[in-house]
């Protein structure tokens, strides 16, 4: 069973853009040490891959930290009452909504099929 929406989802939504900051620090951290470490080895292979992880990283912070200081968006408060479902609606299987032989075996004998 699919459970109906209740419209109070933007309220309730939080995002983890502080634990996605820290997890961004984390890997640029290891970015650092592991392009140094394979510099310094002699491996330019793994240090110019460790390079490019060290880029995304560095564009990914950024926008990490671009959506902390925008602040919250527009969420509803607790006076805006949650969505309610459509109640003009035809109940399913009404005439109107499909042709009235739906079945092979229901169709006259005189009417080709289409």
């Amino acid at each position: 069973m699919i459970p109906m929406r209740t419209g109070s989802e933007p309220t309730t939504a939080r995002s983890a853009l502080r634990a996605r900051f820290w997890l961004s620090v984390w890997g640029l951290v290891w970015a650092i040490f592991g392009t140094a470490a394979f510099a310094l080895a002699g491996r330019p292979g793994w240090a110019a891959a460790c390079g490019v992880l060290w880029l995304v990283i560095t564009v990914d912070l950024t926008l990490i930290l671009r959506h902390i200081r925008q602040g919250p968006h527009y969420q509803p408060g607790p006076d805006v009452p949650p969505y309610r479902p459509a109640e003009h609606r035809p109940p399913r299987g009404s005439p109107g909504q499909r042709p009235p032989y739906a079945r092979p075996e229901d169709r006259p004998p005189d009417r080709p099929a289409p």
